[in-house]
């Protein structure tokens, strides 16, 4: 385990907290999440997955189980796909998601769009990028080294269809080689297919269409569309692909199928297309575009308003994806996307309120986790690390956020501002609405979402996580430390305790395991860290400990049950289970400044050195060195009790386990 890269640390626990590899359907990822379709809901545990190391939460919506990680997702995927059987090599397994329209829609959109998610926003973020310089350059883009990267920022784009082929071919169980031949034959006739005329001149069929030539097939009119750049397309040829191959594959005999069913599949599909799925699909995209530019026509404040208020809402359940094509055709259709320039407010609203918790919290963790989460939002438009660590978490601060996207959006969009080309909102990518609409309301837009958003959160405030928590206090209200539950002798004694009510106790023996602190330094409450899903106590009851020194021990006897650089998990012969967990985040730093000294396997008594960590070296690296203390064994106990904060060194007892 200790070799093993981070991803693959965050792979597995990922895998076995969905119930494994066997109870994965499907699949794929977007900017920044897992999405799963299992087989079976109630064999996944979502609090474990939470619980993982590198996870950033867990969200179930469009019939998926999307697990949050970042930006490091796609290494996390390959990660998880690598030699288990899921993902890339089981789309012939893949079932279409189980719920309504709407959620079966928005599981086929993701599992089309999302593979190549990355790709597309990188070469919108180039072509951005050389707006930016022809600007600053006039006569640049007369070059021909413009001519080169513009060709490089815009091809996926006008090839589009044939990324839509591989990725529709796996989500309906077709041959990827063989859509992929259609998608090319559908943009073989717009650019540099040939027919003789008349005089034996060869010309395109587009252009012979453009002339107002007669196109038929079979004597059946042909309406030429381009399908550069087309979206819908390819999509339905290849949905109808997959229904004819599966018949194809029923009648044809065995020696002929191989070679027979990809020539009759692109002898049909290839006109069928032509004929019927093309300009049927034009005119559904068409009228998508025409009704984005109808409520932009109408009131572009209106649509703004509610693009800027409601995106993050959107991304919390994960249903943002549905707007992909409806983007897509946009820009296909005529160039930009108006929605998508309503967007930019709405995500750097969210690092403006970020910002404002990063200054105005008291919670050196917390701070410490703000800061980047709004860098991310800021610079790259990714806003998961925002919402789920920071805004979300603290309520109002993301509400602040969504009323400064509306403002914000609203204002961009009275100003017709649009992105030309697909682009992940962000400040990077903002040169992508230069040339549509007014640049400068777009970034006034901008100014006052993050501003809104900024000031709302350090006036109205939120209600903080505090460093420490008060004591408790007796029934006169006096202060008094609250007192753990009776313990025995050792760190798995016994003792009695008898139940109060009415007076009478029936005389009942109890087990007490005592945790003790596996560091020096001084213990706080467990919301106080700076980690989402350890604060909220999905993964148990416990304590963070601010270390002193760089050494850890067994808070308990009994056996090592996990070994990682930064975390030890160990089970006592009584059934109580302890996650030692070194640093916030530590994980990253892939066991760099940590050692360990025991094995998965081995026995300790509580007090052995566990391993080793560099304090310095963790606080360097940008990490929280807070040391975690979690029983994860809860359910098997009746009580945890936790003793009072302060300093501790191996000797404290942090937890009493009354079992």
């Amino acid at each position: 385990m200790a070799s093993a890269s981070k991803y693959q640390t965050i792979a597995e626990g990922v895998l076995q907290g969905v119930g494994g590899p066997e109870n994965v359907a499907s699949v794929t990822h977007c900017a920044t999440r897992l999405r799963f379709q299992l087989r079976d809901r109630d064999k996944a545990d979502k609090a474990a997955v939470e619980g993982t190391a590198g996870v950033i939460t867990v969200v179930e919506a469009g019939g998926q189980f999307q697990v949050v990680i970042g930006n490091t997702v796609a290494n996390v995927y390959e990660a998880l796909t690598e030699g288990t059987g899921v993902g890339g090599g089981s789309a012939q397994e893949a079932p279409a998601v189980k719920g309504g329209v709407f959620a079966r829609l928005i599981d086929l959109i993701t599992s089309i769009f999302t593979p190549f998610l990355w790709v597309l926003a990188g070469t919108g973020l180039l072509k951005a990028l050389l707006m930016v310089v022809v600007k600053l350059s006039p006569g640049f883009d007369a070059t021909s080294t413009y001519a080169i990267l513009y060709a490089a920022g815009d091809a996926v784009f006008q090839f589009l269809p044939i990324m839509l082929a591989i990725t529709a071919a796996k989500r309906f169980r077709a041959n990827q080689f063989t859509a992929v031949a259609t998608a090319c034959a559908l943009i073989y006739t717009a650019t540099i297919a040939v027919i003789p005329d008349a005089d034996g001149v060869s010309v395109t069929l587009k252009a012979l269409s453009d002339a107002g030539g007669s196109l038929t097939f079979a004597g059946i009119p042909v309406v030429m569309i381009s399908y550069l750049s087309s979206v819908l397309p390819i999509i339905l040829a290849v949905w109808v692909q997959g229904h004819l191959e599966r018949l194809l594959q029923r009648v044809l005999p065995d020696s002929l199928r191989n070679f027979l069913t990809p020539m009759i599949v692109v002898a049909l599909i290839v006109p069928f297309t032509l004929l019927l799925i093309g300009p049927v699909s034009d005119l559904i995209g068409s009228g998508l575009s025409s009704g984005v530019n109808a409520v932009w026509s109408i009131s572009p404040v209106v649509g703004g308003l509610i693009m800027g208020a409601f995106w993050q809402v959107f991304v919390i359940f994960g249903v943002h994806w549905g707007f992909v094509p409806v983007m897509l055709q946009d820009i296909s259709t005529q160039g930009y996307s108006y929605i998508t320039g309503a967007l930019f407010a709405a995500v750097l609203a969210q690092a403006g309120a970020t910002l404002g918790v990063f200054f105005k919290t008291r919670n050196k963790a917390l701070r410490q986790v703000s800061g980047p989460a709004a860098l991310s939002g800021f610079l790259a438009g990714i806003t998961e690390p925002a919402i789920y660590g920071v805004t979300l978490r603290l309520k109002r601060p993301f509400i602040y956020g969504c009323i400064g996207g509306g403002v914000g959006g609203a204002i961009a969009a009275a100003g017709h501002s649009a992105a030309e080309g697909f682009v992940v909102p962000g400040g990077l990518t903002l040169a992508a609405t230069l040339n549509v609409g007014s640049f400068a309301m777009q970034l006034l837009g901008c100014g006052v979402a993050v501003t809104i958003a900024f000031v709302l959160t350090m006036t109205l405030g939120f209600t903080d996580i505090p460093e420490t928590t008060a004591p408790a206090t007796d029934a006169t209200g006096a202060g008094t430390p609250a007192a753990p539950a009776p313990v025995g002798s050792g760190p798995a004694g016994s003792a009695t305790s008898a139940g109060t009510a009415g007076g009478t106790g029936t005389l009942v023996e109890t087990r007490v395991t005592e945790v003790r602190s596996p560091v020096v330094g001084s213990s706080v409450p467990l919301t106080s860290v700076g980690d989402a899903v350890f604060a909220s106590g999905a993964l148990g009851q416990g304590v963070g400990v601010l270390p002193s020194a760089g050494r850890a021990f067994a808070p308990i006897d009994g056996e090592v049950v996990t070994v990682m650089p930064h975390a030890y998990g160990l089970r006592s012969s009584a059934g109580v289970e302890v996650l030692v967990h070194l640093g916030i985040d530590t994980v990253r730093m892939e066991g760099k400044g940590f050692s360990s000294a025991v094995v998965p396997g081995a026995d300790v008594r509580a007090g052995d050195l566990l391993g080793e960590f560099d304090i310095d070296a963790v606080r360097a690296a940008g990490f929280d060195p807070t040391a975690i203390v979690v029983v994860t064994s809860t359910d098997a106990h009746t009580q945890v009790v936790v003793a009072p904060t302060g300093p501790v060194d191996t000797d404290s007892v942090l937890l009493s386990v009354v079992s």
